[in-house]
């Protein structure tokens, strides 16, 4: 009953540039019992409406120094040894909203990447063409990549690769590109609908859902991509502890013969390659620009700095994050951590890099901050997936929040400002609830929403209304 009484002086302030939600920042007092329930009931309170019976409650978020409050006031307080005495400023932001089950979509394997795209993609923007309708791209263990429509129907299958698929990524509204467990990175030609601009013939011998050229170079299962399109490249993660650098144009690099398979290994894996080998002998093979070699295991994940495209990160199952400089084809600076490294993010706005742990925990450090090769002190962590943290997706529109995908089955969104996740994604299948709810892959999508997808052979989204506004 005391803490029910008990007042505590705040003022409000808001960023936001809608006059409509802008309250009078004289200091009031409000119970110390408050959550953001009633913290959002007082704001709209305040705000002047012109017609309150017909206007609807807006929810809101609201921060302390910059971090989200996920508590009420008095254990607020507590936390951070403060009286009822202590003056809170709270900043007021439109609350993000829970995103809801939209769709499933069926696919023949474990899915393990996606990726999409949009009229407003980086894919579209900078190749001068123009799409009707977002579609979604699927990689999958069965070894096959597909594209989606909204509808849930597979418009195109790309086959060609003999092991699981491991990353897809859109180049353009006409490329995209794959990896997997038989060490290629293959570009393929597409067209996915019927508005495309008028593109060159350099490849008009080659049908739509056809290989264009085969990457070689990597001695493992390449297992990431990356794509910068303004400078033409790729980057991919190889199990082979390195970084390959390729051209999105396969005609800059060198030509090579196919790879030699040991006619004494009997193995079903080699037999399979050498099958496929035959069948692709009159594709043209590709060497990488530049192969990096600094890792000592496997590389998990590789992405490109997204100010500067002559920078790149990799992280990787040797505990380290790496910062590479691609004009010299050098690693630059090593972070290293206690656990393996499994999926990396950049949030540029922020100047943060965000990792995916073995440990199960989220890393965040800045890459400005000096750094030596020894155990890094200076990261933050979220913690809140109980597995493998296996995929990260930036959100679109918010410069703080980031969705991450885990082997415990769930998709979690995050807001920086927070300590624990804002919300969790779990699979609506049926095969998920009989364990099979591993997921894989994760892609945010300002049109679509969060698409996800795993072990249930299920294209999962979910969308919230207004969740990254």
């Amino acid at each position: 009953m005391a803490e029910e009484k008990a007042q505590i002086k705040i003022k409000f302030f808001t960023k936001d540039e809608d006059e409509s939600l802008q309250v009078s920042e004289a200091p009031l007092y409000v119970p110390v019992s408050l959550k953001r329930y009633g913290l959002s009931e007082v704001v709209n309170h305040l705000i002047e409406k012109e017609d309150d019976e017909e206007s609807k409650a807006i929810p809101f978020d609201f921060l302390i120094d910059g971090a989200l409050l996920r508590t009420s006031l008095s254990e607020y307080l507590t936390k951070n040894g403060l009286s009822n005495e202590a003056f809170l400023n709270l900043e007021y932001t439109r609350a993000v909203l829970p995103p809801s089950f939209l769709a499933s979509f069926d696919n023949e394997d474990w899915i393990s990447s996606l990726d999409t795209i949009n009229s407003t993609s980086a894919a579209v923007t900078t190749s001068n063409m123009s799409i009707l309708q977002p579609k979604i791209l699927s990689g999958s263990y069965d070894g096959i990549v597909r594209t989606y429509n909204m509808s849930g129907a597979v418009e195109k299958q790309y086959t060609g690769h003999s092991g699981p698929i491991r990353s897809v990524k859109w180049i353009s509204p006409t490329r995209i590109v794959s990896s997997g467990n038989d060490r290629q990175v293959r570009l393929w030609k597409t067209s996915i609908d019927s508005k495309v601009a008028e593109e060159d013939d350099e490849d008009e011998e080659i049908e739509d859902g056809k290989t264009l050229a085969i990457l070689e170079g990597h001695k493992a299962p390449v297992v990431s991509l990356a794509v910068e399109q303004k400078t033409n490249r790729i980057l991919s993660a190889g199990y082979d502890n390195s970084i390959g650098v390729w051209s999105t144009n396969y005609k800059e690099m060198t030509s090579i013969q196919p790879l030699e398979y040991d006619s004494n290994v009997l193995s079903t894996a080699s037999k399979k390659r050498r099958k496929m080998a035959v069948q692709d002998s009159t594709i043209r093979r590709r060497s990488p620009l530049a192969l990096l070699e600094s890792h000592s295991q496997p590389v998990e994940d590789v992405i490109f700095d997204a100010n500067d495209s002559t920078v790149a990160y990799s992280v990787s199952q040797d505990h380290t994050i790496k910062t590479w400089d691609l004009v010299v084809s050098r690693c630059v600076d090593t972070r290293t951590t206690g656990y393996s490294l499994l999926s990396a993010l950049q949030l540029p706005q922020l100047h943060l890099i965000v990792s995916g742990s073995s440990a199960r925990h989220i890393n965040l450090h800045d890459p400005r901050v000096t750094a030596s090769t020894t155990e890094q002190t200076s990261a933050s962590k979220l913690v809140g997936h109980s597995n493998f943290v296996v995929g990260l997706s930036a959100s679109p529109t918010n410069d703080y929040m980031f969705s991450s995908a885990s082997h415990d089955g769930t998709v979690k969104v995050w807001d920086v400002r927070a300590e624990k996740s804002l919300y969790t994604i779990t699979r609506e299948s049926k095969e998920a609830a009989k364990g099979q709810d591993k997921v894989f892959g994760v892609s945010w999508d300002n049109e679509i929403g969060i698409v996800s997808g795993g072990q249930d052979k299920k294209i999962q989204i979910n969308k919230g209304s207004g969740i990254s506004k």
